[in-house]
């Protein structure tokens, strides 16, 4: 309560009537899969030229991340976190810069091995109490090598005389004025990724180098600065895992940090946005892998995983076209058939899942549009043919499987032409209804918090009430919610009618919420008949 002790004029703020509520992102996606190089931390990426100046490019016939990546922007995605994945013994090369100090590659893997490093002093000099100038600091380069010649090894691109030697690097980074003072806005660890060994193994700087780190090791002087004379190192003894392919445990990702990845590095809060859930190249015919995403979307609540179908499956009647065989569930869609596109790097046409350019529509139709339209009927952009071509016979065979089949129409282009989950729920068969609950779900959740720990009786009743009426009321009119009145689309309650004295004693509010939503029109039937005059007299 406040307090008048003095007379005169007392200005209160106070709060009354409801709270906003508002909408989450529900067109964040997350991608799991190889990179070429980089950080094993997930990554956000705005642009397929983002994904590129921090994991590279495309890299192998069967890495389907970075052609994901390319097809998710050209169809209209805005932001997707890449989660590369290694296997659990790839290493990271390193270079020992005297006895203190080395510098690491950005991430595991044998891509480090083209990575070269430098370190001298830094450009920018200042007097000492003698007069004479004197480097401020120190600099740090980093080159690196896409794709090399054999035998090559790496050299120093930065000393001008090896201007003449080829290839030159594809990626070049500087960081100048180094320092080690820490309340100085050039210390190291606030430019450039920093690893003190006395504080752990996890980078305590920015993530601003796609390409190394620098690594004080332990027991060294805070002022000890490291060797600047100029002579660069290639990077060693980084190593990709032996294993032939990742397998689910590589997915899972749960390892002691700093190695924790995929799966296991999306459940941290900094990720609480991922809304759409994906791993190129995953299908059906992976089923550990593909149950183990959408067992972590159903956990999650939040979230809603694509998975893709297997290549060359012409069989219709297949198991592995059956998405139910993998999971029953409404927190997944499932893709057919596998889609042609133009290599970003080559241009020449290749074969890919379909799943990174329809999460790309997803976001489009979810911006353009809302979450409760079907991202269906839309066409995908960027797709030169389809693997294998679908009539209507064949789709009578998919739909009712939760197949979203991906056709080809006279003068519309390629296009999705399913709306389904994977779900034998009829009331959860469209991916539109369940991503309208997460979507309503999630905000709500956010967007009462603040509810916790005030004071249960009728008057918060009322405010949550109305707080949760005005939310809705707002996506009624969007078109989110079927019904010609508010009273049809939803109601919402919250007073004695649904809380028992018993509930009220241990705590617990209790509000019930109703909610129409609108559903996809799938069949649409046009009956057409002959109506003969009468005649007239």
């Amino acid at each position: 309560m406040p307090e008048y002790l003095h007379p005169g004029v007392y200005i209160e703020e106070i709060e009354r009537g409801p709270r906003p509520i508002e909408g989450v992102p529900t067109s964040t996606a997350a991608f799991l899969g190889e990179a070429e190089r980089g950080p094993i931390k997930p990554r956000l990426v705005t642009s397929y030229k983002e994904y590129q100046r921090w994991f590279g490019s495309v890299f192998g016939q069967d890495k389907f991340l970075p052609y994901a990546v390319n097809g998710f922007f050209e169809n209209g995605g805005k932001r997707v976190y890449i989660c590369r994945l290694v296997g659990k013994d790839a290493k990271s090369a390193e270079a020992a810069f005297g006895n203190s100090f080395l510098i690491r590659a950005a991430g595991p893997g044998s891509w480090g091995n083209r990575v070269f490093a430098k370190i001298n002093n830094s450009t920018t000099a200042s007097p000492d109490a003698g007069g004479a100038m004197k480097p401020v600091g120190f600099r740090i380069r980093l080159a690196y090598w896409a794709s090399v010649p054999a035998g090559f090894v790496v050299f120093d691109p930065f000393d001008s005389a090896n201007d003449p030697k080829l290839p030159r690097p594809t990626v070049t980074e500087d960081f100048d004025d180094l320092v080690l003072n820490e309340s100085s806005p050039d210390f190291v660890g606030k430019r450039f990724p920093w690893v003190d060994q006395d504080k752990g193994e996890m980078n305590q700087g920015p993530d601003s180098s796609a390409i190394g780190m620098l690594v004080r090791k332990k027991g060294v002087l805070p002022t000890e600065l490291p060797p600047t004379d100029g002579v660069g190192k290639g990077l060693e003894n980084g190593a990709d895992d032996p294993a032939a392919a990742l397998g689910l445990p590589d997915f899972v990702g749960d390892r002691p940090d700093p190695n924790t990845q995929g799966l296991s590095a999306l459940l941290l809060d900094p990720y609480r946005d991922v809304a759409l859930v994906y791993a190129p190249g995953i299908t059906s015919a992976n089923k550990d892998i593909a149950q183990a995403i959408i067992s972590h979307c159903e956990k999650l609540r939040f979230r809603f995983a694509v998975i893709d179908s297997p290549k060359g499956q012409i069989d219709l009647t297949a198991a592995l076209l059956n998405p139910r065989n993998m999971a029953d569930t409404s927190y997944a869609a499932f893709y057919y058939p596998w889609i042609w596109t133009a290599d970003p790097a080559t241009g020449a046409r290749k074969l890919i899942p379909p799943g990174g350019h329809t999460l790309g529509v997803y976001s489009r139709v979810d911006s353009e549009r809302g979450v409760f339209k079907s991202p269906a009927n839309e066409t995908l952009r960027g797709v030169l043919d389809l693997e294998y071509d679908i009539g209507d016979g064949a789709q009578d065979v998919l739909n009712p499987q939760g197949v979203n089949a991906i056709r080809r129409f006279p003068s519309r282009g390629i296009r999705i032409w399913g709306a389904r989950n994977i779900t034998s729920d009829a009331l959860w068969k469209y991916i539109c209804v369940r991503r309208l609950f997460i979507f309503l779900e999630h905000s709500i959740y956010d967007g009462t918090q603040w509810v916790v720990f005030e004071p249960n009786d009728p008057r918060l009743w009322a405010r949550v009430t109305d707080t949760i009426r005005i939310f809705l009321r707002a996506q009624w009119r969007l078109g989110a919610l079927y019904g010609r009145t508010e009273e049809q689309a939803f109601f919402v309650t919250c007073n004695e009618t649904v809380m028992s004295p018993d509930d009220i004693l241990n705590g617990r509010l209790v509000c019930e919420i109703g909610i129409a939503p609108v559903r996809p029109a799938e069949f649409v039937i046009f009956r057409i008949f002959q109506n003969t005059a009468e005649a007239q007299r």
